[in-house]
């Protein structure tokens, strides 16, 4: 992350508006086009599901959103028990039960991203299959994290 976002600032710098002042329109347009594409990508690459996606297709294994690995069932379960004390949370308006809730799922949500940086670390043994398992969990704990933080609003 912090050589995405050193990268950015100076991307961002060399395509500034205020450097291409002197330029022409055509220059000018061409500067702010490209400006307009790094903040895309930025945005795009600071999000790891987004980011395994883009490293997926930049290796030629193209996913369909939504067309991750079957979640193995233990997941769902679990993730259904979770749900629910989170419900019991929400009733309750028990800070401290929501952030212990929070804790355990991020340290989950962690250790899943650190599990997909080992498999894009090797690119030659790359497991498309492995990787849609990993980014589909991810995306259970995302809406976790989201619905947690909706309820850490009302409290």
């Amino acid at each position: 992350m912090a050589a995405l976002e050193a990268r950015h600032r100076e991307l961002s710098r060399a395509l500034h508006p205020d450097r291409h002042a002197g330029k022409t329109p055509a220059e000018r347009r061409h500067a702010l086009g490209k400006a307009i594409e790094v903040n895309d990508a930025f945005r795009q690459l600071k999000n790891p599901l987004a980011r395994a996606s883009a490293l997926l297709a930049s290796l030629g294994h193209a996913p369909v959103d939504g067309q991750e690995a079957k979640p193995p069932a233990e997941l769902l379960m679990d993730m259904m028990e979770q749900r629910e004390a989170l419900a019991e949370v929400r009733q309750s308006r028990d800070a401290k039960a929501l952030d212990a809730l929070t804790a355990s799922i991020e340290a989950r949500r962690d250790a899943t991203l650190s599990a997909l940086a080992a498999v894009f670390a090797e690119p030659g043994t790359l497991s498309a299959p492995r990787a849609a398992e990993l980014m589909g969990e991810l995306r259970y704990y995302a809406r976790f994290l989201e619905e947690a933080g909706a309820i850490a609003d009302e409290l």
